[in-house]
């Protein structure tokens, strides 16, 4: 296999955005003068985004109107607070580098709306740019769907199996292998105590990402 890019799921795999999530939550709660969520118990959530994280604190039907208005006041409190904790993974900026270092293209492929992941993504210091950034409402379809990802692929001029997406949840591991790359599961993110990573037929799990670039070197995790 010739590798050409890296492409990254974004919440719970590049960045640590369930501060700010859970900031968002809890002001919620709050307003509607509730008992604010410890952030271990937001935390395995945070991939599930609003509708998910709504309902473990509200256990309310997504679909019924009450549900809509909290999930309005829910990003409008996420919206004013994109960056105030959120940051990359520790080791993902030296995990990055040397992506770029070694010729590598590296993009973002998510399922959180544009209107919060293109001004998260501006304000972040990235050793370089990506070269894509792909998010839920791009694509017909959003992962585990693989519209997305072979929309990256086409976006920076490379074929799938030219690719490997690295992902935290088993819709990424499934989006990633229907598109037909390798994939790699990220073990730092947002899992749930009941989920098996070993089970999503990934390529590798990874501990770290500092773990990356020995897959990407030699096939395997250090």
């Amino acid at each position: 296999m010739t590798l050409k890019a890296v492409l990254f799921d974004l919440d719970g795999t590049l960045l640590d955005t369930a501060p700010d999530l859970g900031y968002a939550l809890n002001q919620v709660l709050i307003e509607d003068g509730r008992d604010p969520l410890p952030h271990e118990q937001i935390r395995p959530w945070a991939s599930h985004g609003s509708v998910g994280l709504l309902a473990l604190a509200y256990q309310d039907d997504p679909a019924s109107p009450a549900f809509a208005e909290l999930r309005r006041r829910f990003l409008s409190h996420y919206a004013a607070n994109l960056v105030r904790e959120t940051a990359p993974f520790p080791g993902m900026h030296a995990a990055l580098s040397e992506i770029v270092d070694g010729g590598l293209q590296w993009g973002i492929i998510t399922n959180k709306p544009a209107a919060y992941t293109d001004p998260l993504v501006a304000a972040l210091d990235w050793p370089v740019p990506p070269g894509c950034v792909l998010s839920g409402d791009s694509a017909a379809r959003p992962k585990p769907d693989p519209a997305s990802i072979l929309m990256a692929c086409e976006h920076i001029g490379v074929s799938p199996d030219e690719c490997v997406y690295i992902g935290d949840a088993q819709r990424d591991i499934e989006a990633g292998n229907r598109a037909g790359m390798p994939t790699l599961a990220a073990l730092w993110g947002y899992i749930q105590s009941h989920e098996r990573p070993d089970t999503w037929q990934a390529d590798a799990l990874l501990e770290s990402p500092a773990d990356i670039m020995g897959w990407i070197s030699n096939g395997t995790v250090k």
